[in-house]
This record gives C-alpha cells, sequence and structure tokens, in this order.
C-alpha cells in the first residue's frame, strides 16, 4: 500500500521544530501536548525512523528529521499557495531583504516556488549588513525585510519568536573550561543570546573564532573550533548537541517582517508577505 505524507502532521512537526519543545508548538498549533505527541508518532511510523530527539530542555530534529524538514516546509507552502494564489496572475517585481541565516533556510525556496506560480513576476532576494538593508529599504529597493527586531529599518508590522540551538564543532568537549566559542561578529542577537546563556551558568569561556556570515561560522564549527549559536533550520545533523544538560538554554530570538509603506496592496508584495509569514 502506498503511503502518504499528511499535511497536518507534517505541520506539527514542523511547529515542533520551530518553536523547540512541544508545549510551544503545541500552544502554537491550539492543541493539547498529548494530541500533538501523537500526530508526532504518527509521522515517524509513516516514516519509519524517529524525527526528534526529545529531552526535558526541548526538542530537536534527527538526522531523520533534518532530512525531512526541508520537504515539509516545501510541501506545506506549496499546499497553502496552491490554495491562495490559484486563479490569478501576479506580475511585477518585488524586493525581499532577509537576514543571512534565513536566506540559507528553506524561505528563497518558498519564493522560488511562488515565482513559478506567476511566471510574470520577479523575486528578488538581498542579504545585506545591518546598513545595507536600510538603505535598500529606504532606497525602495526592498520592499519587504525580514530580519532580527533590532536591527529592523522600520518598526514591524509582525514578529515572531524563534528558539536558537547549539551547534558542536566536530570533537569539541562541551564540558571543557573555559569553553570554546565561536561567534558571530558583534552587534548580533546570536552572540548576545550565547554570551547571556553562558554567563547566567556561570559557564566561563573563550572566543575561538568570530565571523561576520553564517558560511564562516559553519567552517569553524566542522573544523572543531568550538559551539556556536544557530537557528535549528541551519544546524547540520552531525553538529547537534545531544547531551541536553552540557549546555544552558538560550533566550529565543525574535524576528519581525518590515514593509514598504507604498506598497500596499499590492498583490505580489502582498503573496509574498503571506508566503515569508508562513515559512518563519
Amino acid at each position: 500500500m502506498a503511503r502518504d505524507l499528511e499535511t497536518a502532521l507534517l505541520r506539527s512537526f514542523v511547529t515542533a521544530v520551530r518553536a523547540g519543545s512541544i508545549s510551544r508548538a503545541a500552544t502554537a498549533l491550539g492543541q493539547t501536548q498529548p494530541a500533538l505527541s501523537q500526530q508526532l508518532r504518527r509521522l515517524e511510523g509513516t516514516v519509519g525512523r524517529p524525527l526528534l530527539h526529545r529531552s526535558p530542555s526541548g526538542v530537536a530534529p534527527t538526522r531523520a528529521g533534518e532530512e525531512l524538514l526541508p520537504y515539509a516546509e516545501r510541501i506545506l507552502s506549496l499546499s497553502a499557495q496552491a490554495l491562495s494564489e490559484s486563479g490569478r496572475a501576479l506580475t511585477g517585481h518585488c524586493g525581499v531583504g532577509m537576514l543571512e541565516d534565513l536566506a540559507a533556510s528553506q524561505l528563497p525556496q518558498a519564493l522560488a516556488d511562488l515565482a513559478r506560480l506567476h511566471p510574470g513576476a520577479t523575486l528578488e532576494v538581498l542579504s545585506l549588513s545591518t546598513a545595507g538593508m536600510r538603505d535598500a529599504y529606504r532606497a525602495g529597493r526592498v520592499q519587504l525585510v525580514l530580519d532580527a527586531v533590532p536591527d529592523l529599518p522600520a518598526p514591524p508590522r509582525w514578529t515572531v519568536r524563534r528558539p536558537l540551538a547549539w551547534a558542536v564543532g566536530q570533537g569539541v568537549d562541551v564540558t571543557a573550561d573555559p569553553l570554546p566559542v565561536v561567534l558571530f561578529s558583534s552587534p548580533c542577537v546570536w552572540r548576545t543570546s550565547l554570551l547571556e546563556a553562558l554567563e547566567r551558568a556561570g559557564r566561563r569561556w573563550r572566543v575561538a573564532f568570530e565571523s561576520n556570515s553564517l558560511a564562516g561560522v559553519l567552517a569553524a564549527l566542522r573544523a572543531g573550533l568550538g559551539v556556536a549559536a544557530l537557528m535549528p533550520a541551519n544546524l547540520e545533523p552531525a553538529m547537534a548537541c545531544h547531551d541536553a544538560g552540557a549546555l544552558p538554554a538560550m533566550a529565543d530570538v525574535e524576528l519581525g517582517l518590515v514593509r514598504h509603506p507604498p506598497t500596499e496592496g499590492d498583490p505580489l508584495v502582498d503573496a509574498v508577505e503571506t508566503a515569508l509569514r508562513r515559512m518563519t
């Protein structure tokens, strides 16, 4: 008998990964924890492999979960777009400014899928420095900006909180004293969340490597230089920390979306904004 992936189960899985905990995901979906846990077990039964590491501090995707996540996000995005965008053709240009960590996730794929549905539309994704993003927004080159709230070029019209995950470099001892850390260059809310968590826990640390790019941080982790804070979607399976008590919990980060005022009512920008909110 053919096996199908139910979109409701995929939504439960994606929400749990984004929230970093079953309880937060259940609240977001308006369900009870037992009901959500049952849905996740059903999905694991369909896939035939465990999808989540469960611990007192929350949940994190297993290797199988990491492999399923981009497919699940894309299926949900395509389903939503097919329901909302069928029957109308969108045209024009929409520029999207996006935090590099988000640009490396599944969000650009969601926008690409939207572009395929509307071949008369042109979408552009830019990942710039905070100052560069502000300039692009003021100049009208980008109509939407999705970034950490402190770095947005204007007050957000929509916000969401997302967890950070510990990423452990190859061979790194997470009990080391001081703990070697790989940081994004200042200013960065990821950096702040990591260091504040270590300070609260009384952990000594030393800076092993700094970079202003996600590619640089990932390269340092692959080289085994230390531990870092990443969004779960950018966490490579080999970097997951499976010892729940080894590292302290980090504060969630707040992401926000800004829209250029002159674009209000533009159907293409409306559609892109909706896609970003669904996928963030």
